[in-house]
């Protein structure tokens, strides 16, 4: 099983990125986690630059998208609202097939944001069908480097939050994607693994 975590945030030393970086990391057996982290290295939407002119850049993350069976988002709050870089890659996807239906979720770095959170879940229900809201991880990871981070999500209890959020979101993609071909998944060795 192919999951897609997307770092909303542009900043180098992101809490987010770090989060996610741990997810990969603590992934439990049959579960690839591979991190995007470079949303501002897209063009601006725009409905001028759809179909055969989409940009090479564009045609890339949605290739990457695609080919994931399901899509973990982990976003900082600009301005009590979704980042530019973020919202500009969800325009690219909304009127294309790849997103649709595709399982998607939430993690949070930080124990504010709810503001952009709420707009995030609002765009998110709106682009799919599958947007998971009951599965939400969040960590207040803010004032962490990326370094303290790693040290704080290796604890005990961090570990166990991550792995069973991990294992809730791959039994969901198991069941809403259930016969595609490109998803191999035994919830038993994950749990074994776990």
């Amino acid at each position: 099983m192919k999951i897609l975590a997307i770092s909303g945030s542009a900043r180098k030393a992101s809490t987010n990125t770090a989060l996610l970086q741990a997810m990969k990391n603590l992934a439990p057996l049959g579960v690839d986690v591979s991190v995007l982290h470079n949303l501002h290295a897209l063009p601006v939407f725009s409905p001028d630059a759809e179909g055969e002119k989409t940009p090479v850049p564009v045609r890339e993350f949605l290739e990457v998208v695609s080919v994931n069976d399901g899509i973990i988002i982990s976003s900082p709050e600009y301005i009590r609202a979704i980042p530019g870089g973020l919202k500009n890659a969800i325009d690219w996807m909304v009127s294309r097939f790849e997103v649709i239906g595709k399982p998607i979720v939430l993690v949070h770095a930080s124990h504010r944001g709810d503001d952009m959170l709420a707009s995030l879940r609002l765009v998110l229900s709106t682009v799919s069908s599958n947007f998971l809201e009951h599965l939400f991880l969040r960590i207040p990871l803010i004032g962490k480097s990326p370094e303290e981070v790693m040290k704080f999500l290796c604890l005990p209890e961090h570990e166990t939050q991550i792995r069973s959020f991990l294992l809730s979101f791959a039994a969901a993609v198991h069941q809403s994607s259930e016969g595609a071909p490109n998803i191999s998944f035994n919830p038993d060795a994950l749990t074994r693994a776990g």
